[in-house]
Protein backbone atom coordinates (compact mmCIF):
# COMPACT_ATOMS: atom_id res chain seq x y z
CA UNK A 1 0.00 0.00 0.00
CA UNK A 2 1.30 3.46 -0.89
CA UNK A 3 0.70 5.47 2.28
CA UNK A 4 1.94 8.69 0.67
CA UNK A 5 -1.28 8.86 -1.34
CA UNK A 6 -3.52 8.60 1.74
CA UNK A 7 -4.89 11.53 3.74
CA UNK A 8 -4.49 11.60 7.54
CA UNK A 9 -8.11 10.45 7.92
CA UNK A 10 -7.54 7.52 5.57
CA UNK A 11 -4.34 6.58 7.42
CA UNK A 12 -6.28 6.54 10.70
CA UNK A 13 -9.01 4.34 9.17
CA UNK A 14 -6.32 2.03 7.82
CA UNK A 15 -4.69 1.82 11.27
CA UNK A 16 -8.02 1.12 12.95
CA UNK A 17 -8.68 -1.68 10.47
CA UNK A 18 -5.50 -3.39 11.70
CA UNK A 19 -2.68 -1.98 9.60
CA UNK A 20 -0.15 -0.83 12.24
CA UNK A 21 2.19 0.57 9.55
CA UNK A 22 -0.41 3.26 8.73
CA UNK A 23 0.01 4.83 12.15
CA UNK A 24 3.78 4.58 11.95
CA UNK A 25 3.67 6.45 8.63
CA UNK A 26 1.28 9.07 10.09
CA UNK A 27 3.54 9.67 13.12
CA UNK A 28 6.65 9.93 10.91
CA UNK A 29 4.80 12.36 8.64
CA UNK A 30 4.13 14.83 11.46
CA UNK A 31 6.81 14.03 14.02
CA UNK A 32 9.21 16.85 13.06
CA UNK A 33 6.60 19.60 13.46
CA UNK A 34 5.16 18.18 16.66
CA UNK A 35 8.55 17.55 18.26
CA UNK A 36 9.78 21.04 17.30
CA UNK A 37 6.60 22.56 18.77
CA UNK A 38 7.26 20.72 22.06
CA UNK A 39 11.01 21.44 22.14
CA UNK A 40 10.55 25.17 21.54
CA UNK A 41 8.22 25.36 24.56
CA UNK A 42 10.12 23.07 26.93
CA UNK A 43 13.71 23.76 25.79
CA UNK A 44 15.03 20.46 27.11
CA UNK A 45 15.74 17.67 24.62
CA UNK A 46 15.14 14.74 27.02
CA UNK A 47 11.98 16.23 28.46
CA UNK A 48 10.72 17.09 24.97
CA UNK A 49 11.27 13.44 23.97
CA UNK A 50 9.21 12.32 26.99
CA UNK A 51 6.36 14.70 26.17
CA UNK A 52 6.51 13.67 22.50
CA UNK A 53 6.21 9.98 23.47
CA UNK A 54 3.43 10.74 25.97
CA UNK A 55 1.59 12.64 23.22
CA UNK A 56 1.58 9.63 20.92
CA UNK A 57 0.70 7.21 23.72
CA UNK A 58 -2.36 9.40 24.28
CA UNK A 59 -3.05 9.57 20.53
CA UNK A 60 -2.87 5.76 20.20
CA UNK A 61 -5.04 5.16 23.28
CA UNK A 62 -7.66 7.63 22.05
CA UNK A 63 -7.69 6.05 18.58
CA UNK A 64 -7.98 2.53 20.03
CA UNK A 65 -10.90 3.58 22.23
CA UNK A 66 -12.65 4.94 19.13
CA UNK A 67 -12.78 8.43 20.65
CA UNK A 68 -11.10 10.25 17.76
CA UNK A 69 -13.53 12.36 15.73
CA UNK A 70 -11.46 15.33 14.55
CA UNK A 71 -12.14 14.51 10.92
CA UNK A 72 -9.24 15.66 8.76
CA UNK A 73 -7.59 17.61 11.56
CA UNK A 74 -5.17 15.07 12.97
CA UNK A 75 -2.22 17.48 13.24
CA UNK A 76 -4.17 20.17 15.13
CA UNK A 77 -5.66 17.53 17.42
CA UNK A 78 -2.23 16.04 18.16
CA UNK A 79 -0.77 19.53 18.74
CA UNK A 80 -3.55 20.21 21.24
CA UNK A 81 -2.68 16.98 23.11
CA UNK A 82 1.01 17.98 23.12
CA UNK A 83 0.10 21.49 24.30
CA UNK A 84 -1.97 20.10 27.19
CA UNK A 85 0.88 17.79 28.22
CA UNK A 86 3.30 20.75 28.19
CA UNK A 87 0.88 22.71 30.41
CA UNK A 88 0.64 19.66 32.75
CA UNK A 89 4.44 19.55 32.91
CA UNK A 90 4.64 23.22 33.94
CA UNK A 91 1.85 22.77 36.46
CA UNK A 92 3.81 19.93 38.05
CA UNK A 93 6.87 22.18 38.10
CA UNK A 94 4.69 24.98 39.52
CA UNK A 95 5.99 27.39 36.92
CA UNK A 96 4.85 28.56 33.56
CA UNK A 97 7.07 29.82 30.75
CA UNK A 98 7.38 33.59 30.89
CA UNK A 99 6.68 35.85 27.98
CA UNK A 100 9.68 37.42 26.33
CA UNK A 101 9.65 41.23 26.41
CA UNK A 102 9.20 41.37 22.63
CA UNK A 103 5.83 39.61 22.75
CA UNK A 104 2.67 41.70 22.72
CA UNK A 105 0.19 41.52 25.57
CA UNK A 106 -1.90 38.45 25.00
CA UNK A 107 -5.34 37.87 26.51
CA UNK A 108 -4.55 34.15 26.63
CA UNK A 109 -1.55 34.60 28.95
CA UNK A 110 -3.86 35.65 31.75
CA UNK A 111 -5.31 32.16 31.92
CA UNK A 112 -1.96 30.34 31.94
CA UNK A 113 -0.89 30.59 35.58
CA UNK A 114 0.32 27.29 37.01
CA UNK A 115 0.35 28.38 40.68
CA UNK A 116 -3.35 28.83 41.38
CA UNK A 117 -5.25 27.96 44.55
CA UNK A 118 -8.76 26.44 44.44
CA UNK A 119 -10.57 29.79 44.34
CA UNK A 120 -8.26 31.15 41.64
CA UNK A 121 -8.65 27.93 39.65
CA UNK A 122 -12.42 28.39 39.65
CA UNK A 123 -12.03 32.01 38.56
CA UNK A 124 -9.55 30.97 35.85
CA UNK A 125 -11.97 28.29 34.63
CA UNK A 126 -14.77 30.86 34.46
CA UNK A 127 -12.56 33.30 32.54
CA UNK A 128 -11.65 30.52 30.12
CA UNK A 129 -15.33 29.60 29.68
CA UNK A 130 -16.32 33.26 29.10
CA UNK A 131 -13.48 33.69 26.64
CA UNK A 132 -14.48 30.57 24.66
CA UNK A 133 -18.09 31.81 24.48
CA UNK A 134 -16.88 35.13 23.08
CA UNK A 135 -14.56 33.40 20.58
CA UNK A 136 -17.59 31.45 19.30
CA UNK A 137 -19.19 34.78 18.33
CA UNK A 138 -16.33 35.74 15.99
CA UNK A 139 -16.69 35.30 12.22
CA UNK A 140 -15.62 31.77 11.19
CA UNK A 141 -12.44 32.81 9.37
CA UNK A 142 -11.23 34.87 12.36
CA UNK A 143 -12.21 32.19 14.85
CA UNK A 144 -10.32 29.55 12.85
CA UNK A 145 -7.05 31.54 12.83
CA UNK A 146 -7.37 32.37 16.53
CA UNK A 147 -7.99 28.72 17.47
CA UNK A 148 -5.14 27.42 15.29
CA UNK A 149 -2.73 29.98 16.69
CA UNK A 150 -3.58 29.93 20.39
CA UNK A 151 -4.97 26.46 20.96
CA UNK A 152 -3.10 24.40 18.37
CA UNK A 153 0.06 26.46 18.54
CA UNK A 154 0.55 26.69 14.80
CA UNK A 155 2.70 29.39 13.20
CA UNK A 156 1.13 31.86 10.77
CA UNK A 157 2.98 30.09 7.96
CA UNK A 158 1.31 26.78 8.96
CA UNK A 159 -2.05 28.49 9.44
CA UNK A 160 -1.78 30.06 5.98
CA UNK A 161 -1.02 26.64 4.45
CA UNK A 162 -3.85 24.90 6.31
CA UNK A 163 -6.47 27.54 5.56
CA UNK A 164 -5.23 28.03 1.99
CA UNK A 165 -4.67 31.79 2.31
CA UNK A 166 -1.58 34.04 2.26
CA UNK A 167 0.36 34.72 5.47
CA UNK A 168 -0.78 38.38 5.29
CA UNK A 169 -4.42 37.27 5.13
CA UNK A 170 -3.89 34.97 8.15
CA UNK A 171 -2.20 37.82 10.08
CA UNK A 172 -5.02 40.20 9.10
CA UNK A 173 -7.66 37.74 10.28
CA UNK A 174 -5.82 37.33 13.58
CA UNK A 175 -5.59 41.11 14.01
CA UNK A 176 -9.33 41.51 13.39
CA UNK A 177 -10.09 38.53 15.63
CA UNK A 178 -8.25 40.20 18.54
CA UNK A 179 -9.84 43.61 17.84
CA UNK A 180 -13.31 42.02 17.72
CA UNK A 181 -12.58 39.90 20.79
CA UNK A 182 -11.63 43.04 22.75
CA UNK A 183 -14.87 44.71 21.60
CA UNK A 184 -16.87 41.64 22.67
CA UNK A 185 -15.13 41.65 26.07
CA UNK A 186 -16.10 45.31 26.57
CA UNK A 187 -19.64 44.92 25.18
CA UNK A 188 -20.36 41.85 27.33
CA UNK A 189 -18.62 43.39 30.32
CA UNK A 190 -16.48 40.29 30.80
CA UNK A 191 -13.73 40.56 33.37
CA UNK A 192 -10.47 38.79 32.57
CA UNK A 193 -8.78 39.74 35.83
CA UNK A 194 -7.83 37.01 38.27
CA UNK A 195 -8.56 39.04 41.42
Amino acid sequence: MDYTKLSDSELIKSYLSGKEASLEFLINKHQQRIFTYILVRIQDQDLANDVFQDTFVKVINTLKRGKYNEEGKFLQWTMRIAHNLIIDHYRRQKRMPTMSPTDEFDIFDIIKDGTLNVESTLIKDQIELDLHKLIEQLPDDQKEVLMLCHFSGLSFKDIAEQTDVSINTALGRMRYALINLRKLIETNNVSLLMQ
